[in-house]
This record gives structure tokens, C-alpha cells and sequence, in this order.
């Protein structure tokens, strides 16, 4: 069995799969390592793989003591996971406001922070734990009344979404053991960017704390919807800085072009499916080490499931295909010809 991410073979690992030979016979185990914290990047294009991948690691967490796994599901791909024999739950996307910082809250709302409105906002922040003090600080200041009244439809824009509560999601929820499922779907990319940033940062500031003995894991299916969010900044810090208070932060995207440099830069292991956008192998070739002899492009798989492994902790390279997945995988497409076989029984003459 190879181990990927590590030098030596001690502690916890996740089966990620075997490796491909040229035939597509299976060869040795591959394992991934889960007893250190790593920056990871799952990339590949849509049916490729990724986010099934994404699902192998989150069901090996599942089964690792020790760690505190937490997915951001834009998609509503890991529910499944909940209705499994693992330990997942699918909750709530809501958080503290003070899990925000500060001077998120201006590029949140789309506020210039040094406008009148902009400054008030971010004041009520940095003085108020709720949503609603935040509000109530902004009636009761002293600034005139045109600027009082765009800081208070801002923040009643934010109280729309629904996604701010004073229970919201705790260091204790988010770093218990079990699996958390950030089910995203169906929220828009301002309250899913809000959401993703104040877990993030909890998860950070938590360990940086002490308050956990767990390592916590947060992984992002479709990271370019994030990356160029108030989110971004969040995520920055835990693959620039997370390493050192033990938190893992993996992203997965079908567009690794619309991620900044810092994503791919910052991967000690990437996870490459298929990928046919010359700008998305570019965006890979980039940042790649010399010892990926040959360039990646001239790597890349083309079979579904089959992945290129590039781990920049030992400086080598795999070939791997995916092991199935035990759970159910809520990632995939629907069909017409499911949906005619699932209401009458049976398909037209005309489905193929």
C-alpha cells in the first residue's frame, strides 16, 4: 500500500483507491493521509469525477477518529450521506453574526467602507453580536438620516436571506467528530459566501484557541462559486495558514481557472480528473513543480473515476482510479429515461 501526503507510514488513511496500470488493471492500495492537516485540490470537469471523489474522502472521515469533517454542499450532492450508516448530519445553513468579521460585512452588503452607510455597517459589526443589535445600533446613531437609512436597508437585505441567527452553527456543532453536511443548495452566492466565510473562520479561530482536540476538515464542492466571495478570504487563510493549527482545506471545481493562484499554489496534494479547457490545464501547468516531468497536460486522464495524483509533500506523481463509493453518490444528473421508467414503467419505442 502507498500513502500519499506523508513520508512515512504511521497514523490514520483514507482508501482513495489503486493505482491504474496502462491496461486499466488495479494495482497496489492508495491511501491518503489524515493524520496531518493538508491543502488540497480536487479538479476536474463536470462528470469527471471530482465530486464523487470529494464523497470517498468525506466517507473515510467519517470512519477516522480524531477528526471533524465538514462539507460545504452548494449542490446538494452529500445529502445521501445523512441517510447512510455513517455518522453525517445534514443541518441548517445559518451562523453567528459575529462569526463574520467585521469588515466582511461592507463587501458582503456590497458597501464602499468608506461611505457613510459603509462605515455605520461596519461600526454595528465590530459593536454588536446580533443582527438585530446591529440594526438597532444603526437607528440609534447619530449620523443623518439619509445614511442611517441605507445602513438599515443593507442590513435588512442581510436579514432576508435568513441564513444570520444568534443559535447558529457553534465551534461545538461544527468541531464534534461527526460529519457536517452545509447543506447550500438552493441559497444564493451572497448568503452561501457568508455562511462558508463565518465557518471557516470558526473552524480557524477554534483550533487556533485550543477549544477542540479534533482536526477539523472543511471541504468545498464547486470552489470557484466561493473563491471570489467574502468567502475567499477565509479560505486564503486556511490554505495559507491552516496548516500550523491543524485544519485541512480542500476545494473542488470544475473551473480551476476561476481560482486564484494562492488554490493552486497552495496544494501540497492535487487530485486531477479529466479536464479539456485549455485555460484550466494552463491554470494547473502554472503552478506545478519541476518534477511533474512532461507537463501536466500530457498526464490527465480520460477515463471517468481515473485520477492524476500529484503530491507535492513526497514530489511524486500516481495514477489512480477511485475506489466505488459505499454510499449513495448525489452528484449525479438526472435522466429522462429514468423519469419515463420511474412514472409509466416502461420507455417509449424511441429511447435508446
Amino acid at each position: 500500500m502507498v500513502v500519499i501526503g506523508r513520508e512515512r507510514e504511521q497514523g490514520p488513511t483514507a482508501r482513495l483507491g489503486h493505482y491504474r496500470a496502462r491496461d486499466g488493471s488495479h494495482g497496489a492500495p492508495v491511501d491518503v493521509d489524515l493524520d496531518r492537516p493538508h491543502a488540497g485540490l480536487i479538479v476536474g470537469k463536470r462528470g469527471s469525477g471530482k465530486t464523487y471523489t470529494l464523497g470517498v474522502l468525506l466517507e473515510e472521515l467519517a470512519d477516522t477518529d480524531g477528526v471533524s469533517p465538514v462539507v460545504a454542499d452548494p449542490m446538494g450532492a452529500f445529502a445521501p450521506l445523512s441517510a447512510a450508516d455513517i455518522d453525517a448530519t445534514v443541518v441548517d445553513p445559518r451562523v453567528r453574526a459575529t462569526a463574520l468579521d467585521p469588515s466582511l460585512w461592507c463587501a458582503l452588503l456590497g458597501l464602499d467602507p468608506e461611505s457613510g452607510a459603509g462605515a455605520l455597517v461596519w461600526q454595528a459589526a465590530a459593536r454588536r453580536d446580533t443582527l438585530t443589535e446591529m440594526s438597532a445600533w444603526v437607528e440609534d446613531s447619530d449620523a443623518d438620516g439619509a445614511t442611517r437609512r441605507a445602513a438599515s436597508n443593507h442590513l435588512a437585505l442581510a436579514a432576508s436571506w435568513d441564513v444570520f441567527d444568534s443559535a447558529g452553527l457553534s465551534s461545538e456543532r461544527l468541531c464534534g467528530g461527526s460529519v457536517t453536511v452545509l447543506d447550500l443548495s438552493g441559497v444564493d452566492h451572497a448568503p452561501a459566501n457568508a455562511v462558508l466565510a463565518a465557518v471557516a473562520s470558526t473552524l480557524y479561530d477554534t483550533r487556533v484557541a485550543g477549544e477542540t482536540r479534533h482536526l477539523p476538515w472543511l471541504l468545498v464542492d464547486e470552489a470557484h462559486a466561493f473563491t471570489d466571495g467574502v468567502a475567499g478570504r477565509a479560505l486564503e487563510r486556511l490554505l495559507t495558514r491552516g496548516r500550523h493549527p491543524g485544519v485541512s482545506c480542500w476545494l473542488a471545481t470544475q473551473r480551476p481557472s476561476a481560482l486564484p493562484p494562492v488554490a493552486v499554489s497552495q496544494a501540497d496534494l492535487l487530485l486531477a480528473h479529466r479536464l479539456t479547457s485549455e485555460a484550466d490545464v494552463a491554470a494547473l501547468t502554472d503552478a506545478r513543480p519541476t518534477y511533474l516531468d512532461g507537463g501536466i497536460e500530457r498526464r490527465l486522464p480520460a477515463e471517468t473515476g481515473a485520477a492524476l495524483v500529484v503530491d507535492d509533500v513526497t514530489e511524486s506523481v500516481h495514477h489512480v482510479q477511485v475506489r466505488e463509493r459505499r454510499t449513495s453518490h448525489g452528484g449525479e444528473s438526472p435522466r429522462v429515461s429514468e423519469r419515463v421508467r420511474a412514472g409509466h414503467g416502461t420507455t417509449s419505442p424511441h429511447h435508446n
